[in-house]
């Protein structure tokens, strides 16, 4: 039952897409739109639907790697940008973010990226036993001093997330210098549980495919045909050696999808246990992120007059 909360018709709304990003680039008074191109299966489904909406020559790529991106990402987002015949730059964020001081909040060892992902993917796991607690949900509303190991935990969020500001403040540089609209790509599912940056990825002027989920993301990724090497992609956010999304999460989004389209639809949370095999501290777990990330949601809070 919950699936075919999911279906949609690929057609249908690729041309709602498309019409959107024409429409507001016209209404924004732009000249096309700039967007990041990571080589993950959102930023090339963006690009694909762009390209379809005002064609090759009013999209603008930007490949922001640093440090820390894997070979393959950089090489992903070349094959999809020479792929699509759309005008694209590369531009290596790490001098950016070294001068910002990012590299030295946590030291990884200089060995081989491989190497440096499994010792950051053995910290996350230590924390958890340790905690029995995901590092990626204790960081939504901040960190006090009486979470367990706090100054770790603080300095691998700003580690993180500062990639993506820095690559936010680069979308908007060649946006203003171009007269271009930046298009963001993130998608409902990371909109709903946070697992986005606040003014990082999620800076923007519009947000095309906002209202799809993770799921649905992949679904209309086959109808506009992306690549296979592309679609079989692990999804990850290109920000610590060796953290994918699931990993961080702590479920896959095929699960994480049907329990937030069920609870969107109101279907009672015992059925979505059931007919996901999950229990309920689960489906809790994942409402407290919903809950937890509002804030990353709306527009700062002010005192009303």
């Amino acid at each position: 039952m919950l699936k075919e909360f999911l279906q949609f018709n690929e057609k249908e709304v690729s041309e709602k897409i498309e019409n959107f990003i024409k429409e507001k680039v016209e209404e924004f008074k732009r000249d096309g739109v700039v967007l990041g191109i990571s080589g993950g299966i959102d930023s090339t489904v963006c690009a694909y639907l762009c390209k379809r909406a005002l064609g090759k020559d009013k999209v603008f790529g930007l490949l922001l790697p640093e440090k820390d991106t894997p070979r393959k990402s950089l090489e992903d987002a070349k094959f999809v940008a020479k792929n699509l015949g759309i005008k694209y730059k590369v531009e290596n964020l790490t001098r950016v973010i070294k001068d910002y001081g990012v590299y030295n909040l946590i030291k990884i060892p200089a060995l081989t990226k491989t190497m440096r992902a499994n010792i950051v993917k053995a910290a996350f796991n230590f924390y958890y036993k340790k905690t029995s607690k995901n590092p990626f949900s204790a960081a939504i509303l901040g960190i006090k001093k009486d979470t367990p190991y706090y100054s770790y935990l603080r300095k691998v969020t700003a580690y993180m997330r500062i990639k993506h500001r820095a690559r936010a403040v680069a979308w908007y540089k060649y946006a203003e210098i171009n007269n271009l609209l930046v298009v963001g790509c993130c998608n409902k599912t990371e909109d709903m549980v946070g697992w986005f940056v606040k003014y990082g990825d999620s800076a923007c002027d519009i947000s095309p495919i906002g209202s799809l989920y993770k799921t649905q993301v992949w679904q209309l990724a086959k109808y506009l045909k992306v690549p296979e090497r592309i679609v079989s992609k692990t999804p990850t956010p290109d920000m610590l050696p060796g953290i994918v999304d699931e990993f961080a999460i702590g479920f896959s989004y095929k699960l994480i999808d049907l329990v937030l389209v069920g609870l969107e639809k109101g279907i009672d949370e015992n059925i979505i246990a059931k007919e996901c095999l999950i229990d309920l501290d689960k489906i809790n777990y994942i409402k407290e992120l919903k809950k937890k990330s509002i804030h990353m949601r709306e527009l700062p809070p002010q005192p009303i007059f």
